[in-house]
């Protein structure tokens, strides 16, 4: 064995060694985190992963930014052909991907451009994140020196790489056509420099690529080795849902989030994997508009804290009397408040939960359980949250909804309908479920007259629960105080059961998405049926006679979150418009997926939005930059938040905010 070999095998097993050790050590730490069984449909994971992870379906949304990374990471898959290939000549110096046979014409030309592709990429990256300076790409000194290490590695990797195959070029000439890239080199290259760039780009190549592998835990680039199992252990579908907490289970001290353990393993592991890209803060209504909450910096600051307090934990663990002397250092970290020293209080209070950050994430990062998770704690083990929140808790707990009305008074917004309720006409089809909005707000009553009309006109035979009807529990839920949220889902379940309640129609996302999606969760299951897809199956049947209308209008139309982005209906509300004569859609810039929150969502209906712009006026500033006369919406609250969007910019009288099924009614035949 020649000296190189021993010397290559030595820095080889350190390396390994090395990498092992801290490798373990950060994957030991989920340990200390919540269990959570992430086990479930392991072929839907394995499909979602090849899609996301391996065919980075996500990454394109940015599309600049997404072909280059996507550049890079399919190289780098690329590369560990030949890395392989290094690593095991370094101790049998004859191997050659040559054995492959008629596969390696393939592989080697394909690395060679994919060395190509990364080599310019990198060039491309370091562009934009060193002299444009993207603004999401902002970051501290640490990140802007984690960064050029890492690129500035990326590049000699591959250079290293293609001078290497370019001496391949002089011993097999025969191959020079498998080197479409480092054939150039090799043209240039002196006959009598060909033995040292072999050997030089070989140790530079190998050591680097040993040397990136070992600091990658240590930096946000650690995503490289955890990006895919966090995509496979992701929440495919529903993405945004909030867990329930068993009240009943006994030796519970805390409720959400007090510190790093109480959050589940897998959040650890998203914070293991964040990349730093600031896709979330880009798209975030909150970030956007002014304020203080960063998505990216929660999830970062998990990181942080984990990084912090689990060695201590760890070194509390091994003691055999359960106590060990910390140092000073140690017990201030100890002493330190997650919620609070870590993350920014007030940043977690101006969150929307629209589920875009999410959405955004390239690696499925699961920004919104973290968020209510320490708003949980926040309410239910410190009594710390916004004082107007106070008013809306106490509201649910007396009357079942977030606002001060009587329960009686819940029917108050059919008058003149003659609309039965469950008691009234036991033997319904369909439970219109109101919903508080619909019920009481003074805008959203004419959503719930219009559908209840649509119905009517239809035939269909519907009942309601009048003052049986109580709030679904997201706005509890959503803002930390899953104890009362609990209430509210028990007593609507008994309610329903009571009346043997099989299919619920909605006007609000936000019912519809709690029932869909997380009743289940306290075992009642029911078919949940947003009021838009409703009308345009009535539609598709024929039920309603549209007017004979001959003018050309355009509609500018506003996605809702938690019908969108929470449950994927796009579609059908634009097909119901689009199946009167006459109306067009006319897309905003941010639309879909994409499409921006109206500021009502995850409580912020019950509070003062005092920090930056409203992100309502942001909204419908978009709309109305359409130039229609007409915006059409699905969902009570964004219908609220858009009219006084146009009340603020004083265009009431020229821009009316309409539901679709408003919309719909004054299009048919009555």
């Amino acid at each position: 064995m020649e000296l190189k070999q021993i010397i290559f095998i030595v820095i080889l097993i350190a390396s390994i060694s090395i990498f092992l050790r801290n490798l373990l050590r950060l994957l030991s730490y989920l340990k200390l985190a919540q269990p959570e069984n992430r086990s479930s449909n392991p072929w839907k994971r394995i499909a979602h992963m090849l899609k996301v992870a391996i065919g980075q379906s996500k990454i394109f949304r940015f599309r600049v930014a997404g072909i280059i990374h996507a550049g890079i990471f399919w190289g780098f898959l690329m590369l560990l052909f030949s890395a392989a290939e290094a690593v095991i000549q370094g101790i049998y110096p004859k191997f050659s991907l040559l054995w492959f046979g008629t596969l390696y014409p393939v592989i080697t030309i394909s690395t060679e451009i994919f060395c190509l592709i990364v080599f310019v990429s990198v060039i491309i990256s370091l562009i934009r994140r060193f002299i444009i300076r993207v603004e999401r790409l902002k970051g501290d000194s640490g990140e802007f020196k984690d960064a050029l290490i890492v690129l500035l590695s990326i590049f000699f990797i591959v250079t290293a790489l293609l001078f290497y195959n370019s001496t391949m070029n002089f011993w097999y000439p025969s191959h020079e056509w498998m080197h479409p890239v480092s054939v150039f080199i090799s043209r240039i290259l002196p006959d009598s420099w060909v033995n040292l760039t072999y050997h030089i780009s070989w140790w530079v190549h190998i050591i680097i690529i040993l040397a990136f592998a070992n600091y990658l835990p240590f930096s946000k680039h650690f995503h490289v080795y955890t990006s895919i199992p966090n995509v496979y252990f992701s929440n495919y579908e529903p993405t945004n849902k909030v867990d329930r907490i068993d009240f009943e289970k006994e030796g519970v001290e805390k409720f959400g989030v007090v510190d790093f353990e109480d959050l589940s393993w897998k959040s650890v592991l998203d914070s293991y994997s964040c990349t730093h890209c600031g896709r979330c803060d880009s798209v975030c209504p909150a970030h956007i508009t002014g304020k203080e909450l960063s998505p990216r910096d929660i999830i970062v600051q998990i990181r942080h804290r984990t990084l912090d307090k689990a060695p201590i934990m760890k070194k509390q663990m091994k003691s055999s009397e359960g106590k060990v002397d910390l140092t000073e250092k140690e017990n201030e970290i100890l002493n330190k408040k997650f919620v609070g020293d870590y993350e920014n209080i007030e940043a977690l209070w101006q969150c929307t939960t629209c589920g875009a950050c999410m959405t955004e994430c390239p690696i499925t990062i699961e920004h919104i359980p973290a968020i209510v998770g320490m708003r949980r704690s926040l309410v239910m083990m410190e009594s710390n949250f916004p004082s107007e929140l106070q008013t809306a808790f106490s509201n649910l707990e007396n009357n079942g909804s977030p606002w001060a009305f009587s329960p009686s008074q819940r029917t108050d917004w059919a008058s003149g309908l003659d609309i039965k309720t469950c008691a009234e006409n036991p033997d319904f089809d369909v439970l219109f479920w109101v919903g508080c909005a619909g019920s009481f707000d003074d805008r959203a009553i004419k959503i719930s007259r219009a559908f209840a009309e649509l119905m009517k006109i239809a035939g269909i035979n519907f009942s309601i629960l009048g003052n049986e009807e109580k709030c679904n529990g997201d706005p509890a839920r959503r803002t930390g105080n899953e104890y009362l949220a609990d209430m509210l889902v028990k007593s609507n379940i008994e309610t329903l059961n009571n009346y043997k309640v099989k299919k619920i129609v909605t006007i609000c996302p936000h019912c519809f998405n709690t029932f869909k999606n997380e009743y289940p969760d306290f075992a009642a299951n029911y078919e949940v049926i947003h009021h838009t897809e409703f009308l345009l199956g009535l539609i598709k049947q024929n039920k309603f006679k549209f007017k004979n209308g001959n003018e050309v209008k355009k509609i500018g139309y506003h996605d809702s979150c938690y019908l969108g982005r929470y449950n994927n209906i796009y579609d059908k509300p634009r097909e119901i418009i689009e199946s009167i004569k006459g109306f067009e859609i006319k897309e905003a810039h941010r639309h879909h997926s994409k499409g921006l929150c109206c500021g009502a969502g995850g409580g912020q209906m019950f509070m003062e939005e005092t920090k930056g712009k409203r992100v309502n006026i942001e909204r419908t500033e978009e709309l109305v930059s359409l130039g229609t006369d007409s915006i059409a919406a699905n969902c009570p609250f964004c219908l609220t938040m858009l009219t006084d969007g146009v009340k603020h910019l004083n265009l009431e009288d020229k821009i009316h905010v309409q539901d679709v099924a408003e919309i719909l009614l004054d299009n048919i035949e009555k």
